[in-house]
């Protein structure tokens, strides 16, 4: 039994690593499909998300969870809302990707569990140990020393850390699995993402199943199709990993993504990175690195408290005498 735990256990962690390593290889993907502009790619992969979805759900007849969810309204708009903020999020990211800001949009992925923190705190009335506000903290300073190198402020970054905060937060209190809920979002973003297909397709501006001579040919078209494909494969590799690792590796897995798409910036995209953005990621990392060795004490300490629990309900058990033997008669 304990082996095959351990088989499970380092099942879950390849498939961990599956569904943060294609995360974080995306940046590589979606320059492949230009010339589409970002929302010909965006809307394109609402669709063929939905399409991927579906087949999925066929495959393992994977259906009974739909009648509960269509009589509960407060989880479908939830779900609804759920589907506007990853649009945001999505569009945001292949756009920067698009427009040579990778390096950015690592530094919102970096900061997500920060401003998922900040959330707790403000929406849930968590309250924060010592070390997280530290980590807040520091974050918070990384994003000041961040707007000086930039110039600006690092509305990429935000935009994405908070858009995923928000759709983390919602998919919390629906409570469905990642195709589950990848299904339901897909289902409400089709009619919009389909709809603005074909104004795209009537304005002239849509690339999909057109192909133009020494620029894109119908290779384009598959790739906009292998979108949806792209989008749920990961997905499926997290789910298997949730329920075979501990969340703690699963939280210490999240980086492994936000750090490929930083060295994609900086070594594939040569994308610059001057002394005052080093200065700011090294003040991220050291957030990350407080927040991670917090949440690693307490995990220890959480288990220590229980085996003490344990080791008390067994000294106060009472001790049963076992019962007299019956008498023989000859």
């Amino acid at each position: 039994m304990a082996e095959t735990t351990q088989q499970e256990a380092g099942r879950g962690l390849w498939y961990g690593l599956a569904a943060y390593g294609m995360w974080g290889l995306f940046p590589l993907f979606w320059p492949l499909l230009e010339p589409g502009a970002a929302d010909d790619i965006l809307a394109n992969r609402m669709v063929w998300s939905l399409v991927a979805v579906v087949l999925l759900l066929l495959a393992q007849r994977h259906w009974s969870w739909i009648r509960p969810l269509l009589r509960q309204p407060r989880r479908l708009a939830m779900l609804g809302g759920a589907a506007a903020v990853i649009s945001v999020n999505w569009g945001v990211y292949i756009w920067a990707v698009n427009a040579g800001h990778v390096v950015e949009t690592s530094l919102g992925y970096f900061i997500n569990p920060l401003v998922t923190i900040a959330f707790g705190v403000l929406v849930l009335k968590e309250r924060l140990r010592v070390a997280q506000w530290a980590a807040v903290g520091i974050g918070a300073l990384a994003v000041a020393v961040l707007t000086v190198g930039y110039g600006r402020l690092p509305w990429i970054a935000l935009t994405l850390a908070l858009s995923f905060a928000t759709y983390g937060l919602l998919k919390k209190k629906v409570g469905l699995s990642g195709l589950e809920s990848l299904a339901a979002e897909s289902a409400f973003m089709f009619p919009f993402a389909l709809g603005y297909l074909v104004y795209l397709e009537v304005s002239g501006r849509g690339t999909f199943g057109h192909t133009v001579a020494g620029s894109y040919g119908w290779g384009h078209s598959g790739l906009l199709m292998l979108s949806g494909v792209i989008t749920a494969i990961p997905l499926l590799c997290f789910g298997a990993a949730a329920v075979r690792v501990p969340l703690t590796v699963l939280g210490l897995l999240q980086y492994l993504a936000p750090v490929f798409q930083f060295l994609i910036g900086v070594a594939v995209f040569h994308e610059s990175m001057p002394p005052a953005r080093w200065a700011g990621f090294s003040l991220v990392w050291a957030a990350l690195a407080v927040l991670t060795w917090d949440a690693l004490r307490r995990v220890r300490a959480d288990r220590v408290e229980r085996a003490a629990a344990l080791a008390r309900r067994i000294a106060d058990a009472p001790v049963v005498e076992p019962a007299p033997a019956p008498a023989t008669t000859r």
